[in-house]
């Protein structure tokens, strides 16, 4: 009697960049692929600060993952939450209670917020990583206006309109340009108690400048450009405490209503399933071939990873790495699974950093080309444009961003509230201008 070959089985945790490359490399080899992801989409991260700043909605840049593969017969999704690995029985433990059995393991879990040692500040900073946090900091920058609009109480009004960011990286220069550019141009003529544009966007770094991956003089052009957009920059003083007031910073306190932060990231607890040596951040660390020391079956990429290059600095946290990862450990399995040779090691290329600093101002650092000003914010805009998935999202975002380019108008700004909670700025959502809510 026949019996049926059992495929080689390639379960991948984790929907990001490089989880999703990897599933996508793979297509034709003779595996059987299981995505694991507590959430069913998979998320455009770099523009989500637009989704914060109400220039595009949450279904402009993000895709449901049963949908990216539907023509893949060969990948399963799964919506779950991971407790544990078992590495003796190669089992992964789910929330579900069941477990789902694995030939080759890729870890691409991304990494989260990290408040170096004061997760309380979490409830009055929330960070940017998901669609949940830009839709809770977009429903609090447009409620902060609405209660501004009620209150007749100057000093009120005043924390209502103060909007700080923690955290110079990429990140936050992003969130600071749009939220100014939100407030002088877009909200400029909507209300008759308050002047939106006389609200102050304070960008607060505890390192000595802005962008500090870049060319310092990429930094200084960066803080330049973000204070002739009204932008408070602070730089050198760490923030000491967050609180429902305000924050505290250099021995002063600040009244705002609105924290936002972007000062660090910590892994996913990747390496506590493992039990395995991580860094200081959380990340595993690997080889020179992406896998987990002792366990040639387990490769970590991405946030999720930490890897060092041929001159000791360690591969940065950033899609293209996450990308580029991704692609070598498909080709790596592809080539296991033919016996072929797998002793290179993986390489990173660098592509360039890129930020955005407000409509026409853009900073890029591609090693001897830096570019700076209105062509690299076209140069931005079309490399993001370019790595959109699906035509009907490109033409979506780019017209939005002509929209916003030419008049300034957001359409993302509609306020739903809990019906239980109308009254606090923390428990308002929004809904998207397709209708839907976030």
């Amino acid at each position: 009697m026949e019996t049926t070959k059992v495929r080689h089985h390639v379960v991948i945790i984790g929907a990001g960049f490089g989880g999703i490359e990897v599933a996508n490399q793979l297509a034709g080899a003779e595996v059987d692929v299981t995505i694991i992801d507590r959430r069913n989409h998979h998320l455009f991260q770099p523009l989500l600060y637009q989704v914060a700043g109400a220039s595009l909605s949450t279904s402009e840049i993000a895709w449901p993952i049963r949908y990216l593969f539907r023509n893949r017969p060969e990948v399963n999704t799964l919506m779950a939450e991971v407790e544990g690995i078992d590495q003796d029985t190669r089992e992964i433990i789910l929330d579900t209670g069941s477990r789902q059995i694995y030939d080759t393991l890729v870890l691409a879990t991304g990494a989260t917020h990290a408040y170096f040692g004061h997760d309380e500040w979490g409830a009055f900073a929330p960070g940017l990583k998901t669609l949940e946090d830009a839709v809770t900091i977009r429903g609090r920058i447009l409620m902060a206006f609405e209660e501004a609009e009620r209150t007749s109480d100057p000093q009120q009004r005043a924390a209502l309109q103060t909007f700080v960011i923690i955290g110079g990286g990429p990140t936050g220069v992003e969130l600071a340009g749009t939220i100014a550019e939100l407030t002088r141009d877009t909200l400029a003529h909507d209300f008759r108690s308050i002047d939106p544009s006389t609200s102050r966007v304070v960008l607060i770094e505890a390192g000595p400048r802005l962008l500090s991956a870049f060319p310092e003089e990429l930094s200084a052009y960066t803080r330049q450009a973000l204070e002739k957009l009204g932008v408070e920059v602070v730089l050198g003083t760490p923030v000491t405490e967050c609180s429902a007031d305000g924050v505290v910073y250099g021995g002063q306190s600040l009244l705002a209503k609105i924290i936002i932060w972007a000062a660090g990231v910590q892994a996913s607890p990747a390496a506590r399933w493992l039990d395995v040596e991580s860094d200081r951040a959380g990340r595993v660390i690997v080889g020179p071939d992406l896998t987990v020391a002792g366990h040639p079956e387990i490769f970590a990429i991405g946030d999720t990873a930490s890897c060092a290059m041929a001159d000791g600095k360690l591969v940065p946290g950033i899609a293209p790495a996450a990308k580029q990862q991704g692609r070598y450990v498909a080709n790596l399995i592809g080539r296991r699974l033919k016996g072929k040779p797998v002793d290179e090691p993986f390489k990173y290329q660098h592509q360039g950093n890129l930020a955005t600093i407000g409509r026409s101002l853009a900073v890029i650092d591609m090693g001897r080309v830096k570019l700076r000003g209105a062509f690299a914010w076209w140069v931005w805009k079309l490399a993001h444009i370019y790595f959109l998935i699906g035509a009907q999202n490109r033409l979506s975002v780019a017209l939005n961003w002509v929209w916003n380019h030419s008049i300034g108008y957001r359409g993302s700004r509609i306020i739903m509230q809990a019906s239980t909670d109308k009254r606090r700025t923390s428990a308002s959502t929004t809904l998207d201008n397709s209708g839907s809510l976030d």
